[in-house]
């Protein structure tokens, strides 16, 4: 009892700093929906449906262009391909939870990627844990999505500065990780792909799509190059 207290606590204490991050993200993502028409219920029911912030933004920014509902599916589809990367990588990690790995499967995302995989590293695998931050972070989407939906056209995001929660996040979640070559290799050409196709096609819809394709080959180039020469 004592240890799964300790695990419970460890695992707040961990996912609450990303958690405000998160939520302030959410805020920012209930204006938007609410400006671009979406009802309060409908927004609301994405974030506890759906869960995925950069998915969520995307389909509001691009039903608000007009896109037709068949491109916005395709493009959620790409955007969370990676979360079958992020599962393969997570399940050892969460294997003895046999019966509520279906449940975990829903929170598998980028910031609880990051901080599951570094818990299954240090102890071994941990479902609780990574139950915890999972649930840490959902209540903090859900609940901040409610607010800013409710909010709706009295808050100006660009004026507060919220859009910068989702990429500040990532730039916490990231630097960390910059250990090994090819990970510094797969960062500058995610960044040089980003800026160079923002430049010649501003306001692409699939830049962030082609990035996420493109960059990772460079570091794992590298990382087979690396392990050859030995």
């Amino acid at each position: 009892m004592a240890e799964k207290k300790g695990i419970l606590k460890t695992g707040f204490m961990e996912a609450f700093p990303l958690a405000i991050a998160i939520a302030t993200y959410g805020f920012s993502y209930g204006v938007l929906a609410t400006q671009a028409n979406f009802s309060l219920v409908a927004a609301t029911a994405m974030s506890l449906l759906v869960f995925s912030g950069s998915v969520q933004m995307v389909t509001v920014a691009m039903l608000t262009a007009g896109a037709t509902s068949a491109s916005v599916l395709f493009t959620a589809v790409l955007l969370n391909l990676r979360n079958l990367l992020y599962g393969a990588a997570l399940a050892e990690g969460l294997a003895p939870a046999k019966k509520w790995r279906w449940l975990l499967a829903f929170g598998v995302s980028d910031e609880p990627f990051v901080l599951g995989s570094s818990r299954f590293k240090k102890y071994g695998p941990d479902p609780l844990y990574f139950g915890i931050v999972v649930g840490t972070f959902y209540l903090a989407w859900a609940f901040s999505s409610f607010i800013g939906a409710s909010l709706g056209n009295q808050i100006d995001p660009l004026k507060w500065g919220l859009d910068l929660a989702f990429p500040v996040t990532f730039i916490a979640l990231l630097v960390p990780g910059l250990k090994e070559k090819s990970v510094i290799a797969t960062a500058l050409t995610a960044a040089g792909i980003a800026v160079g196709l923002e430049y010649l096609l501003p306001g692409n819809q699939f830049t962030i799509i082609i990035t996420g394709v493109l960059s990772p080959l460079v570091g794992l180039y590298l990382k087979r190059r690396a392990q050859n020469a030995f």
